[in-house]
Parts: structure tokens; sequence; C-alpha cells
């Protein structure tokens, strides 16, 4: 935990080279005082602890992008993580954003990613060394395909399909 000069708990940022270590640094104090921290002076941030890591990869496409940051909350259990939620989990050798299933047999959980090229992960609970619940994101990419630019998109072919659609039917 780190804080600001107030005593108010900061939110560290754990960049993708930083996160390659971040598993085996957990006990290391050192090395969390070198992670940049800031403070959000939100209500959503206050009376937790959250942490920032930073995309990598195009596994969470179309909601997540390389390079964008996501905060997490704490999560201290996985008996308090809800299902479908996305969260950063931390396992022995890497972190990982994804959305979390839990299973019958409940020593495991289903790690989802959002771009459907992926096959979900099933990961044992006890290789679970933390679990962050993403409740925002930090995005500097502002000039790429924005959300209605998918929209036109999706529209543009569903009239596309359905001129088809029509000269298929006579």
């Amino acid at each position: 935990i780190s804080l600001d000069s107030a005593e108010n708990e900061n939110i560290m940022l754990v960049n993708v080279k930083a996160a390659a270590g971040y598993p085996h640094n957990l006990q290391d104090v050192e090395w969390y005082q070198q992670l940049p921290a800031f403070d959000i002076p939100l209500p959503e941030y206050r009376n937790a602890t959250h942490r920032g890591f930073q995309i990598e990869g195009d596994s969470m496409l179309p909601n997540f992008r390389p390079g964008e940051w996501v905060l997490g909350k704490a999560v201290p259990t996985i008996e308090e993580a809800n299902n479908n939620r996305v969260y950063v989990v931390v396992l022995h050798d890497s972190v990982l954003v994804k959305k979390l299933q839990k299973l019958p047999d409940l020593s495991k959980v289903l790690l989802i990613s959002l771009n459907e090229e992926y096959l979900p992960i099933e990961v044992n609970i006890n290789d679970v060394q933390e679990l962050w619940q993403v409740n925002s994101k930090l995005t500097f990419d502002l000039d790429s395909l924005s959300e209605s630019g998918l929209l036109k998109q999706l529209q543009e072919s569903m009239e596309e399909l359905k001129s088809e659609f029509r000269t298929f039917k006579h």
C-alpha cells in the first residue's frame, strides 16, 4: 500500500513491463516503491485499495485495447468475486485481465477473453495470488475507431445483408 502526504492511499500503476515481474515481487516492498502512484479524489476510489494495470495484447478487444490502463479494486477472496465481471487476475507466473466465471467445481474458475478468438482458461483457485475487480479504465487513443464508428459499420453491414436477402427472396 502506498500513501500520500495526507495519509490517503494511492493507486499504484503496474505497466506492461512491470507486470512481467509483478507476481514474483509481491512481497518486495522496495519493488513496490519504484512503481508510480497517484490519487484520484473521487468517492469511487475511497475506502478501498486500488491498483492500475496496463493492458497488453488483444484478448480483451473491443472493450480493452493494448496500452490502455484498467483500474481495479482489491477483492480479498474469490468468494467475493462476481460472475461475468472483468478482473485483473494475478497468477504465480502472469498477470491477466479476463472476465471471471465461477465453476461448479469450487476449486477452479474460468477466465474468459472478450475477443472470441481466444479460448477460456480454466485456473485452479490456489494459483490466484491477487484479484482486482476492474471498475474503470484510462484510454489515450481517442482518435481510433470509436464506438459510434463501430455502430455505423454494423448498421452498414446490416443494410448490405438486408439487400442481399431481398434479392435472394425474389
